[in-house]
Order: C-alpha cells, then sequence, then structure tokens
C-alpha cells in the first residue's frame, strides 16, 4: 500500500470517528441510537419504540446474576402489552462472562430463561469502546453507569434517562415496577 493510500485511509477514519462522536455529543435522547442484531440481521433502532418506555440491561449468559433474565422475562409478560419493551444487551466487559457470540447467544437465553424479549448483539458498556447508547447514558446519569453485568437503564416515552438501576436491584424491585408504571401511566 503507497504511503498516500494510507494516509488517506488513516484520514478517513479520523473522519468517520469524528462524524460519529458528533453525532454521538449532539444525540438529544435514546431515540437517536440503535443496537445491532446478532449475526448479519441489521440493526434495531431504538427510535422504533418512540412515545414507550424501554428497559435497556447489559447482561451475560455466565453472570451469577443470569437468573434476572427469568424476572425481566417476568416485566416483559406484566407490561409489554402495555408498551414496555425489555431489551437485552450482552456484554463481555466483566470477566468476559458473555463468552458466546451471534444468536448463540439469544438462543442460550431463551432456552435456560424463557426469554422472548429482543436481544442484541454483543456490546461493549464501558469504556473508550462503550455503545455511544452507553455514553450517553454516562453523560446522562454520571455516577450510575453499569459497574458489573445487569445495570439497567430506563428509557421514558419522550427518549430521556428516566433512571438508572445497580446489578443489586433485582427487575421485580418495587423501585423498577414504580418507575415503570409511571412511564406507562404517563401517556
Amino acid at each position: 500500500m503507497t504511503l498516500l493510500r494510507r494516509d488517506c485511509l488513516a484520514l478517513l477514519g479520523t473522519l468517520i470517528a469524528t462524524g460519529a462522536r458528533a453525532a454521538e455529543e449532539s444525540a438529544s435522547n435514546a431515540r437517536d441510537f440503535s443496537f445491532s442484531k446478532p449475526g448479519e440481521s441489521g440493526v434495531l433502532p431504538l427510535a422504533d419504540f418512540s412515545g414507550k418506555p424501554v428497559l435497556i440491561v447489559n447482561t451475560a449468559t455466565a453472570c451469577g446474576f443470569a437468573g434476572q433474565l427469568t424476572g425481566l422475562q417476568g416485566l416483559w409478560t406484566r407490561y409489554g402489552m402495555r408498551g414496555l419493551t425489555v431489551i437485552a444487551v450482552p456484554s463481555p466487559d466483566f470477566g468476559n462472562q458473555e463468552p458466546l457470540d451471534g444468536a448463540a447467544i439469544a438462543d442460550a437465553i431463551r432456552q435456560s430463561h424463557g426469554v422472548t424479549f429482543p436481544v442484541v448483539d454483543k456490546t461493549h458498556v464501558r469504556g473508550p469502546s462503550a455503545h455511544p447508547f452507553y455514553r450517553w447514558a454516562a453523560a446522562e446519569k454520571p455516577g450510575q453507569t453499569p459497574q458489573w453485568n445487569f445495570h439497567k437503564y430506563l428509557v421514558g416515552r419522550d427518549g430521556s434517562l428516566r433512571a438508572a438501576f445497580a446489578t443489586q436491584v433485582e427487575p421485580n424491585d418495587p423501585r423498577i415496577i414504580s418507575a415503570i408504571v409511571a412511564e406507562l401511566g404517563s401517556a
């Protein structure tokens, strides 16, 4: 590869990264983000859930908190018909407790925990390689970022970040239920 071509490619990469950062910094709410679906099946834009609350949870199949998937399914079953969406975001960031990739993750949690809500592709949720949604959420809720698997973010009907819940807060915790019910009742 010629030096000129390498320089052009480096410049192009910088421009793309700068554009992505600029778009991220100008994001006004969660609806401005999308997650990749497992494999090559496209993206899941959060804009698809406009006017509905969304609970976004970083997950891991080999985590000691994986039992919370059953509780998350319970929320989806109980409140999904009223508009709530739950989205699992598998992450390798905490002890690499997500050893699977692609559709194998969704298959595993469906078989083990009966999950029927959306599961996106394995995604980084912290550090410099964190998904843009997670960088935005960190700016919106400083100090309330994922410290381990099963951190929960509640996105409101209007796309704002309404609440963050630490790993230890179970899906059936009254704080989560109250926040979800408040969002569902704000129609």
